[in-house]
């Protein structure tokens, strides 16, 4: 930013101006000449750009109802734009154009005038109830219209006003390493086209990545809850030009098929008897179904306050010519009226109408949509669930992301094909190189050499151990032999250096508290860590109950270092707790506390370019959120840097802890 500065002179102001500083990437001075050259195939498509002169013309889109309301449903918004082109294609001069879903549009090239005002008339198909569909009062039509289909026309104002351009050429001249100010807006441009051409085929889209309605994509995670494979496509710079990056994704979306199914398989019960309503319906709001006997589409917005036997609605009869009389019905008679026996009428009813005028459907009768987003939080079964089934060997990934561009047909589509875009059809082929393994300095200024790009320290001691005096050992109901875990911890941290007294105290988890939530269970701890220690100590072993997936990792760790800035090593029994295994730990463990592992034997010999001539702050930064639908994890930013200008090791971490609203 330009810092302005202003001083009196004389009764006047003079106000001087600084140039903005403009700072850009430092340049890689030169390729790699170290280790063994092998060729690579990356997931990458090599981009011919011929049409460089292309400009795209992004337009403001806003899409309003006939009552002047804002109309943002992402949905919505692309079958009424669909729709537009369709209707007014000669006053658009035939140009097709990328719309983002929300309030842009680009095309390449101008449109004939910089302002549209468009009336759109979407016909959209709907139930509409007859002889009296629970929750709204028509005439009855005879026994066999059941569900009659009519076409509801709905009438759109949509505006189109020109906001900028962006020259493709910007592309070019990045690649070509000269600064650009609109490239990363052309690559946007290209990649909302991507966007469309998939959502113009019913994927789910999520932010670059698409998923099909396929079922051979899906992976059982169990809740109701699966993952689907997808892909994510999106075209980037590189020194070897523009290419298009593909790679296999996934997501979670909830099971379709029977609504009962989902609900059985979400409470992991066995009988619809036992199912807890309550869970069932913040479950399935907004959720969107099939209802079976009429395939119609609904999206569900509660549960009935009783059950189809029970449940009653007003209804309108007509007895022939005379207007009718409005009768009270239940939501079984009414459907037994229509030839559809309910096997489970004692079970409540979908709400699928709207707040003041509801509208009931039998559950039984009704199936979940496929391809709608499950965004709350998954347990640590599922996580661990999706990372092992959405694992892909190379050769698979390989053949599904060429596949995947060969299908997409990519060359075909107006836009690219308008911007001269040619994307090959085999992977991009890029050098690459093996590195040796860096030799280690450890204690006593000993070689640790490398094997097989491994290192180990049995026999060794650390470069610089740490001195453990306060500590303890806690244990979660972990079937162990503490004593023994502390006697070999104390013997292995002797042979490696690091001199560890006595643990102060062995702490067991109660009984009683092994039913309760992981939060609570960690709270109960830390009250008899209290009660058995003197003072806060330096250090502190947690002995899990479980290897993989334990719920009480999370909240110990948060209790420990965010709360009371306490260092701790989690770790679970098992039967290979050998000499190595203790080693592994230690490591760990004085590197926490502060010690120094080893270092790089170019560090240790001042052989570092620049680095060890020139003073140089290091800095790393990370950030980190928590999972979707976790509202209860906040988002950490971390910040380590050298702890010493000789020494290229990590200080102490600066962690900030931020809750987003």
């Amino acid at each position: 930013m330009s810092d302005i500065m202003a001083a009196k002179n004389g009764g006047t102001v003079q106000v001087h101006t600084d140039n903005p500083i403009k700072r850009i990437p430092i340049a890689r001075p030169s390729f790699g000449r170290e280790g063994t050259l092998i060729k690579l195939q990356s997931n990458h498509f090599t981009v011919d750009l011929s049409g460089i002169d292309a400009v795209f013309y992004q337009y403001s889109v806003s899409i309003k109802s006939e009552d002047d309301k804002v109309v943002d449903g992402k949905g919505i918004g692309r079958k009424i734009m669909d729709k537009l082109l369709q209707t007014y294609s000669s006053e658009l001069a035939g140009k097709e154009f990328a719309y983002d879903g929300e309030k842009c549009l680009f095309t390449v090239g101008p449109l004939p005038q910089n302002n549209f005002e468009f009336t759109v008339i979407l016909e959209e198909t709907s139930s509409r109830a007859v002889d009296g569909s629970p929750g709204h009062g028509s005439p009855s039509q005879g026994a066999k219209k059941r569900a009659k289909r009519s076409h509801l026309a709905n009438k759109f104002i949509v505006g189109i006003s020109y906001a900028s351009k962006i020259p493709l050429k910007s592309v070019a001249l990045a690649l070509r390493g000269s600064e650009s100010d609109h490239a990363q807006d052309a690559l946007r441009v290209l990649d909302i086209v991507l966007r469309q051409q998939q959502a113009k085929r019913g994927c789910l889209l999520v932010r670059q990545s698409f998923f099909s309605d396929d079922h051979r994509n899906l992976v059982d995670l169990t809740g109701g809850v699966s993952g689907c494979r997808g892909l994510h496509s999106s075209f980037r710079t590189t020194i070897g030009g523009l290419s298009l990056n593909m790679d296999v994704s996934t997501t979670m979306i909830v099971t379709p098929g029977p609504v009962l199914d989902f609900l059985l398989t979400n409470q992991n019960v066995r009988d619809v008897r036992d199912i807890d309503w309550s869970r069932a319906k913040k479950m399935l709001k907004n959720l969107r179904v099939k209802a079976m006997h009429n395939n119609m589409e609904f999206k569900i917005i509660g549960l009935s306050d009783q059950p189809c036997s029970r449940q009653t609605f007003m209804m309108k009869v007509r007895n022939g010519s005379s207007e009718g009389q409005t009768v009270e019905i239940t939501v079984e008679e009414y459907f037994k009226s229509k030839q559809v026996d309910l096997a489970m009428p004692y079970l409540p009813c979908l709400d699928v109408g709207k707040p003041k005028r509801p509208n009931y459907v039998p559950i039984e009768l009704c199936h979940m949509l496929s391809l709608q987003r499950y965004t709350k939080a998954l347990s640590s079964q599922q996580r661990t669930t999706l990372v092992e089934k959405s694992r892909q060997k190379p050769q698979e990934r390989m053949r599904v992301v060429t596949d995947a561009v060969k299908n997409n047909r990519y060359d075909n589509d107006p836009i690219l094909s308008s911007c001269g875009i040619k994307i090959e059809k085999q992977l991009a082929r890029v050098n690459g190189r093996v590195l040796s393994a860096p030799t280690l300095i450890v204690g006593n200024s000993e070689d640790c050499i490398p094997n097989r790009g491994r290192w180990n320290y049995n026999n060794k001691r650390l470069f610089e151990p740490v001195k453990i005096e306060r500590w303890a050992i806690v244990n979660f109901s972990a079937r162990c032999d503490m004593s023994r875990i502390s006697r070999d911890l104390i013997n292995c941290g002797r042979s490696k250096g690091i001199i560890i007294e006595r643990p102060f105290t062995l702490v067991d988890e109660d009984s009683q508290a092994r039913r309760c939530t992981p939060f609570v269970r960690v709270e109960r701890m830390f009250e008899k860590v209290k009660a058995n220690l003197p003072g806060p100590p330096e250090f502190l072993l947690c002995v899990l109950p479980e290897r993989k997936n334990c719920d009480i990792y999370g909240p110990w760790k948060k209790k420990n270092l965010h709360e009371m800035g306490i260092i701790t090593q989690c770790i679970a029994p098992s039967n290979k707790m050998n000499d190595q295994y203790f080693t592994n730990v230690l490591l760990k463990i004085n590197a926490k506390l502060g010690g120094m592992n080893s270092k790089l034997s170019l560090e240790h010999r001042h052989m570092i370019p620049f680095v060890n001539q020139t003073p140089t702050l290091i800095l790393g930064m990370d950030v980190s959120h928590g999972s979707p639908g976790r509202t209860d994890i906040p988002s950490i930013a971390a910040v380590c840097l050298i702890r010493s200008l000789h020494y290229l090791h990590p200080a102490k971490i600066c962690v900030s802890v931020r809750e987003w609203s």
